[in-house]
């Protein structure tokens, strides 16, 4: 145990003299940060010399100086040595033989040799990267495009996230899914098909009742001239009312009158008055009477009434309208008989 102790003491006084010595030698660098940090006092990094560029050119003047003044030293002491040589004793001078001047120049070749295949290694290494650069510009260019396209891509996906986010708020749950919307997208197609086949249907039908109305009614304008001409024939000839003469024409007249009524499906059709045609259809059993107005002049269209497709609740308003402007009788007579059989 004394051992101990004397060993401690030693060990402790060794401790405090470290510490006296390291208090003393003031190297706390952290207290001394501004010293550190101060400019030197010699003005060597003065305003002048803080150009990277006169710096470079006074380092490059002070190598070439202590290369000329390496020169300049090896020269003096290849001379000194030189004349020593020549001026001293043969006893005291160093003896070089052919020996070593062999060995001096087998040092040299080896060492041109060396130096010999340092350049051709340089000359390679530099043909290297002539013929490597531009392949590494053309990677370079590649790469950047590559990393623009790289950012556009990432940026496009953000932007699509986003929208994918509104579009998500704006529809909330339940929302469609893939196979729900193909067949939602297929059952449209179907009733598109279907509903354009009634259009191409319900056309044709137009087209044929449009051409029943205008051969109708040419027939009713001829027999119309026709009853004129035999009105005229009747009062030149000035026949009495028992007259057996207009016994048959009357007849004729009057079943061709009704034949071409139940060829158009007309109930009915009158004069209300000079300008005002009144015509009455049976569409389905159904009556529908269609009052067409000419102008007393020009006889041209000037209005049109329908009557009975307001139960049905079918507006043929624009449908007249349109005709009207264009003074087309026939095609509104055809248009409203095809919109009351699509209706009823």
């Amino acid at each position: 145990m004394p051992g101990t102790a004397v060993d401690q003491d030693a060990v402790l006084q060794s401790a405090t003299s470290l510490q006296i010595a390291f208090e003393k030698a003031d190297i706390r660098l952290v207290h001394n940060a501004n010293r550190l940090n101060a400019p030197p006092e010699d003005g060597f990094e003065g305003d002048e010399n803080k150009d990277p560029a006169i710096v470079a050119q006074d380092l490059a003047a002070q190598t070439s100086f202590l290369r000329k003044l390496k020169f300049r030293y090896l020269e003096q002491n290849a001379k000194s040595r030189y004349i020593t040589a020549i001026v001293s004793d043969i006893d005291d001078a160093a003896i070089v033989t052919a020996e070593d001047n062999k060995t001096l120049s087998l040092v040299c070749e080896e060492k041109k040799e060396k130096l010999r295949v340092a350049k051709a290694g340089l000359a390679e290494v530099r043909t290297n990267i002539r013929t490597l650069a531009p392949a590494v510009e053309q990677d370079y260019v590649k790469l950047k495009e590559s990393a623009a396209k790289a950012a556009l891509l990432r940026q496009k996906i953000i932007d699509a996230r986003l929208a994918l986010s509104r579009l998500q708020h704006t529809h909330p749950l339940p929302r469609f899914t893939i196979p729900t919307a193909e067949q939602r997208l297929a059952d449209q197609v179907t009733q598109m098909q279907a509903l354009t086949d009634d259009i191409e249907q319900a056309a044709s039908k137009v087209r044929s009742v449009k051409g029943n109305v205008k051969s109708g009614t040419a027939e009713v304008e001829s027999l119309r001239a026709e009853r004129a001409e035999v009105e005229k024939a009747v009062k030149a000839a000035q026949v009495n009312e028992d007259d057996g003469r207009l016994v048959p024409l009357y007849d004729q007249n009057m079943a061709s009158l009704a034949l071409h009524k139940s060829t158009l499906g007309i109930s009915d059709s009158h004069f209300v008055s000079e300008n005002e045609l009144k015509l009455t259809y049976m569409v389905r059993r159904r009556p529908i009477s269609i009052t067409l107005i000419f102008e007393p002049n020009t006889r041209q269209l000037a209005t049109a009434s329908v009557v009975g497709l307001d139960e049905l609740g079918v507006d043929v308003s624009e449908l007249l309208d349109s005709h009207i402007h264009t003074d087309d009788a026939h095609g509104l007579i055809a248009a409203v008989l095809a919109a009351a059989r699509a209706a009823i």
